[in-house]
């Protein structure tokens, strides 16, 4: 399973973790020599964004909040955030909030100077550089989007995301206070907590695995395993907050280099037709797209189930299934819905779901386990 292929890592040039790093962030910004920042949010951060703003004025910077950001992100959000950016004569561009916010800002810090449109750039190794600084403050702990070459937007006419990968959009600076997770809603935590668990799980069970990425993934599940659901018990619990906050980032450090598979692919019908946000789109698919890949990698999936707590029992295939009964009883237990159903999906959308699935072949190829259009309908129908 493991890749013998030429391993690549671009990383962000400094990541802060630490509590109060909105100062640190101003400080970062004014070295570079920019003199206006755009901070790109979303309206529930509005106090937060204004926060950052203080700071960036008291170092020297003026700064701008697009905080127009509201769910999973869409192009008319993009040309909306890059026209206030434009206005605003933005030199640096901050990506505060989910995974919504930070890819907005990635790119449109990327496509600013006009040299290329978003439709030239939907697709892998198309964007041509990025054109001003970036920085990443996650407020959520599930995309890791703070340090991955990819950034995701909902075609509302297609029904379908699509994304930019590149490593122009790996972001200069990230950083990671646990202190700005803390306002996450219980039902936020656990969706892109579980966003995270399957970042870490598809990198490692992956065609493309390397022992590098192994290594993160690995204790990305195991934080998980161990800190997921105490942060949904109670969101001021600082140790589990930081916890799923390292998780989330070594999830992202896998997307760059090994990136997901199945899962994921199949989720993005589910966002794009349905809108149903991206944590809980990937958390109703797992244990089917798992039990579905299992024969392909039953070493691999063992290893995932013993990361999340699992006894090993010497019998690869048992063990694999116990994790996956893991992965269900942790999504039961905070209260993560697990059928398609009870979001109005039927067996008639099914079809057009699997069809739009097989679209998504820059991930479908790095499952374990090829993935037909059949293959998918029977996913689909195992989730309802």
């Amino acid at each position: 399973m493991q890749s013998e292929q030429l391993l690549s890592l671009r990383n962000v040039r400094t990541v802060r973790i630490g509590a109060g790093l909105l100062p640190a962030c101003a400080a970062d910004v004014v070295a570079s020599g920019a003199e206006s920042a755009l901070i790109v949010s979303g309206s529930p951060l509005r106090a937060l964004s204004e926060a950052l703003a203080s700071e960036l004025a008291k170092a020297g910077c003026a700064a701008t909040i697009f905080d127009a950001i509201a769910g999973e992100p869409t192009f008319a959000d993009f040309e909306a955030a890059m026209a206030t950016a434009r206005e605003s004569q933005a030199g640096f561009i901050i990506g505060l909030g989910g995974g919504s916010a930070m890819d907005v800002a990635k790119l449109v810090a990327a496509l600013m100077d006009g040299a290329q449109g978003i439709d030239d750039v939907i697709g892998t190794g198309l964007l041509q550089g990025r054109a001003i600084p970036l920085a990443c403050i996650p407020t959520t702990a599930g995309t890791g989007s703070e340090v991955t070459p990819i950034a995701i937007l909902e075609d509302v006419a297609a029904e379908l995301k699509k994304g930019v990968v590149s490593d122009h959009l790996v972001p200069d600076f990230a950083y990671l206070d646990a202190e700005l997770t803390v306002s996450m809603p219980r039902a936020v935590t656990a969706a892109t907590g579980l966003d995270a668990l399957t970042h870490c799980i598809e990198a490692y069970a992956n065609r493309f695995a390397h022992p590098v990425v192994d290594a993160w993934a690995l204790e990305g599940i195991r934080l998980i395993a161990g800190h997921l659901e105490r942060a949904c018990t109670d969101g001021t619990d600082l140790e589990a907050r930081d916890a799923m906050l390292r998780a989330a980032h070594l999830g992202g450090m896998c997307l760059g280099p090994v990136n997901t598979a199945a899962v994921h692919a199949l989720a993005y019908p589910l966002g794009g037709e349905f809108h149903i946000p991206h944590g809980v789109a990937n958390s109703l698919l797992l244990p089917h797209v798992l039990r579905f890949t299992l024969p392909a990698a039953p070493a691999r999936y063992a290893q995932v189930a013993a990361a999340l707590g699992v006894a090993r029992t010497g019998d690869d295939e048992a063990d694999a299934l116990a994790g996956i009964a893991q992965i269900e009883r942790l999504s039961a237990a905070i209260g993560i819905e697990r059928h398609l159903s009870a979001f109005g999906i039927g067996a008639n959308a099914v079809p057009k779901m699997a069809a739009a699935a097989m679209t998504v072949q820059r991930l479908l190829i790095r499952n374990p386990r090829e993935v037909t259009e059949s293959d998918a309908r029977a996913i689909y129908e195992a989730a309802l």
